[in-house]
């Protein structure tokens, strides 16, 4: 643009900014005129202010300098933080159609005092000294944040002074209101707060219960951070000095810090808990250091070894760290896939701009309504949340791992324990489960063990090939599985060699007749495809403790057994005997 056009811009609007403040001065020349038509009325367009830096004025002298309160020079009902105490002015008009009780509220909990007069012409009242570090009981309205009820003359005018003196930042939406509007908007902000704070209690119990049960820290470091949140919430909207720690001035004047730097405490521990896998170790133990130090701040802000003004730039470097950090892992989540990464980032850009929301309320660049108030509230309610559906999301991904890890160990378990061809024990499967059950052994309660050797199989195999060999290893496998019970095991310990063994036997004619049930097996051919084929067994076994306990001394016993067997014309059932 040139300086030519830009002059002729400037001679186009200066006229509407002088237009637009001179209609400002205007409005707050005016007295705001109090009628029931209009039963809640924003005081802010009509307030005038005045900086009292000694703290010396009184009602009669801040009366006597009328003409040098000027309109605040900040955003609406937003004046940052001031060093000196101020007072602020508003002229009142009440409507003869009014019945003259009007509720003065200053929608903000953390005034530490505010005096309110009302003066009607050189008289004046003194109606109310508020705020959270004055005593609890003289609250004229037993309400969250600063209101008094004022008894104003019909058809009069009246001039409402306000004196605020408070080293939080000065947050004034001042309104006047009918007692019936007051109580309305006052029992829906307790309405809001209650369900807010239910879901931060449902969140925590839920957490507690997690943690217990599952024993995972992550649950624990979340349920801290809802702690911290609720608390700094309460204390923040005037419920912890209502109904948690009335007449308490040290908690009023450290409950927010401490909450606030435990909260970040809680999400660095969190976030690290969560992304640990995403993340490199330097960058795990700085996160671990992060969280340690915010909690050394806690306790140093607790001793009064920290000041406010050190507190705030705490929080502005360390608040954000652990978003930073944690920022390179959400982001491997999101390029794999994983949904986590995608909820912290968006759980951050929440946190982030609720939090620019405030500052910019506090510091007074941004002007004070009931979403700038309530952004750090809903945004942190949304990001206990995301937090919840993170922890849950962690935990179900925890729970699949284990589960395939189980699977993977018991498919490598089984692979070392069984037979690739018939699905049976191997030896080193039957060893296992011969040393699980020989202990539990009694002769009321016995062990049997049939050492199976196949008769005929070799011309099988020669005649058909290996494959029908293997079919016929299969089929034979199957027939045994068939017969024995389910609790009963069955191994293939050679070529054409099979171990059953049976427990649970109460007399050695029982499993007599079981290896008798084992022989009769074979006497029916096999069917490979169109072809049939005929093998028998030769069966040799042993019953424990009856005829011993060692493993291998069983073995050899069986074994011995079925080999006489073999020698005294196959096809038998042999027990063996110890030697």
């Amino acid at each position: 643009m040139t300086r030519r056009a830009a002059l002729s811009v400037s001679r186009l609007i200066t006229p509407w900014i002088f237009l637009f403040a001179l209609l400002a001065t205007a409005v707050r020349a005016a007295p705001l005129l109090l009628e029931d038509a209009q039963p809640s009325v924003d005081a802010w367009p009509y307030i005038t202010m005045l900086a009292d830096p000694a703290r010396e004025l009184t009602v009669a002298t801040a009366l006597a300098r009328r003409s040098e309160f000027t309109p605040p020079n900040s955003a609406h009902a937003a004046m940052g933080f001031r060093k000196e105490a101020i007072w602020l002015r508003v002229p009142l008009a009440v409507s003869p159609r009014s019945d003259g009780r009007w509720v003065l509220d200053i929608d903000y909990a953390l005034l530490n005092r505010v005096d309110v007069f009302v003066a009607s012409g050189d008289e004046h009242r003194h109606m109310a000294t508020m705020g959270n570090l004055q005593p609890f009981a003289g609250r004229p309205l037993r309400s969250r944040a600063p209101a008094v009820v004022l008894d104003l003359q019909l058809g009069a005018q009246h001039e409402l002074l306000i004196r605020i003196d408070s080293v939080n930042s000065l947050i004034l939406p001042v309104r006047l209101s009918t007692p019936g509007a007051y109580h309305q908007r006052a029992n829906n902000e307790f309405l809001l707060q209650g369900m807010l704070i239910a879901i931060g209690l449902c969140l925590l119990i839920f957490s507690l219960q997690q943690w217990i049960s599952l024993g995972d820290s992550v649950y624990g470091k979340y349920a801290l951070l809802v702690v911290c949140n609720v608390l700094f919430m309460a204390h923040l909207f005037g419920f912890g000095g209502l109904y948690l720690w009335n007449d308490n001035p040290w908690l009023e004047t450290h409950a927010a810090g401490i909450s606030s730097l435990l909260t970040s405490c809680a999400t660095a521990l969190f976030i690290e808990g969560v992304l640990a896998n995403d993340m490199s170790p330097p960058i795990r133990r700085a996160m671990k250091m992060i969280a340690a130090s915010l909690a050394l701040f806690a306790l140093l802000f607790a001793l009064d070894l920290l000041g406010t003004r050190l507190l705030a730039i705490v929080m502005a470097v360390l608040g954000l760290l652990p978003a930073l950090l944690g920022m390179p892992g959400a982001i491997a989540r999101v390029k794999s896939g994983d949904s986590v990464g995608t909820y912290f980032i968006v759980a951050w850009l929440t946190s982030f701009i609720a939090g620019f929301v405030l500052w910019g309320v506090v510091t007074g660049n941004l002007g004070a309504s009931f979403w700038t108030m309530h952004a750090l509230q809903f945004g942190a309610t949304l990001d206990m949340l995301i937090f919840m559906r993170i922890v849950i999301l962690r935990s179900a991904a925890v729970h699949q791992a284990a589960q395939t890890a189980s699977r993977e160990r018991d498919q490598l378990h089984s692979l070392a324990h069984s037979d690739p061809l018939t699905g049976l024990l191997n030896r080193r499967g039957l060893n296992a489960a011969l040393a699980a059950a020989l202990p539990r052994s009694t002769r009321e309660q016995s062990l049997a063990i049939y050492m199976l050797d196949l008769d005929g199989f070799k011309p099988v195999n020669d005649q058909y090939g290996h494959d029908a060999g293997d079919e016929l290893l299969g089929i034979i496998a199957r027939r045994l599985r068939e017969t024995v019970r389910s609790s009963d095991g069955i191994a293939r310990v050679g070529g054409d060699e099979f171990v059953v063994m049976a427990s649970g036997l109460h007399a050695e004619q029982q499993a007599a007749e079981l290896g008798e049930k084992l022989l009769a097996l074979f006497h029916e051919p096999f069917r490979l495809g169109a072809r049939e084929c005929r093998v028998g067994v030769t069966i040799g076994y042993v019953i424990a403790p009856a005829d011993g306990t060692d493993i291998v001394a069983l073995m050899k016993q069986a074994d011995a057994a079925m080999y006489a067997g073999k020698q005294g014309g196959k096809g038998m059932l042999k027990r063996g005997a110890a030697e």
